[in-house]
């Protein structure tokens, strides 16, 4: 007879130093740079050995990737979220936009152990807690349209990729002044300079809204402001405004 095995024996872990959350992190950063040098899912998943699924739950934990399935899943989820568990809530998005649980975590952001990439503002809060935040200041902007709750909006989304009206991609900065406090004005970031965009001008187009989600048709309609046009771009990124079945594929929030 060969020899009895011990209680408590089996198998040793192939890498006992294993740690998931950092592995999880590395292979988030690698993703974000391939994808970032305009490669395709599929593409980066042969360059990483992952699933095409897989890469883009690592890009929307990220913060990179974005699609209109990716933002109704994760809406609707985020509303569920408040009330319910993850399981529950999982479920109740699944069943309100007809996809399968697989389907809806596939496009819902990693939990726990990941964390911004290389942003010294958010280096220490989750992807999954930033996104939280970023949902409940959008929806108390919505239903609150006050100075106020735009600028918590605003100083949110610093950093975050936008698209203009004829699909030109910016980001913008609140910088802070000598006394530490933020100033009021935006700069613009379009890669080759920056521009600076007033506050007032942002706060005169908030004004010229009507009612919240009606469409715009163009950027000038809101007034004419000086940067109106990114102006534009956040309001329909923030779900103030609506705008034309025509321009929506220009400011499509994910690359293809």
């Amino acid at each position: 007879m060969g020899n009895t095995r011990k209680p408590g024996g089996g198998r040793k872990k192939l890498k006992p130093e294993f740690d998931a959350g950092k592995n999880l992190k590395e292979q988030m950063e690698a993703a974000v740079a391939l994808y970032n040098s305009e490669m395709s899912l599929q593409a980066i998943a042969d360059a990483l050995s992952l699933n095409p699924i897989k890469v883009r739950k690592l890009l929307i934990t990220a913060g990179v990737y974005e699609s209109d399935v990716a933002e109704k899943v994760q809406d609707a989820f985020n509303n569920y979220r408040e009330t319910q568990g993850y399981k529950e809530a999982v479920l109740s998005t699944s069943s309100a936009l007809q996809l399968s649980k697989s389907s809806v975590t596939s496009y819902l952001p990693y939990e726990k152990g990941v964390y911004f990439p290389n942003t010294a503002e958010r280096e220490k809060i989750s992807v999954g807690a930033e996104r939280q935040r970023r949902y409940r200041a959008v929806k108390k902007l919505r239903s609150d349209l006050t100075e106020e709750n735009l600028w918590d909006v605003i100083l949110i989304y610093a950093g975050i990729r936008f698209k203009t009206y004829s699909g030109l991609q910016f980001t913008y900065e609140v910088r802070k002044g000598r006394n530490g406090e933020y100033t009021k004005e935006l700069w613009i970031d379009r890669r080759e300079n920056s521009k600076s965009l007033a506050w007032s001008s942002v706060l005169l187009a908030l004004s010229n809204i009507k009612k919240v989600g009606t469409v715009v048709e163009r950027p000038k309609a809101l007034g004419d402001i000086r940067g109106v046009t990114y102006i534009y771009g956040m309001f329909y990124r923030f779900g103030l405004i609506d705008v034309p079945d025509e321009v929506k594929e220009k400011m499509k929030h994910s690359k293809k």
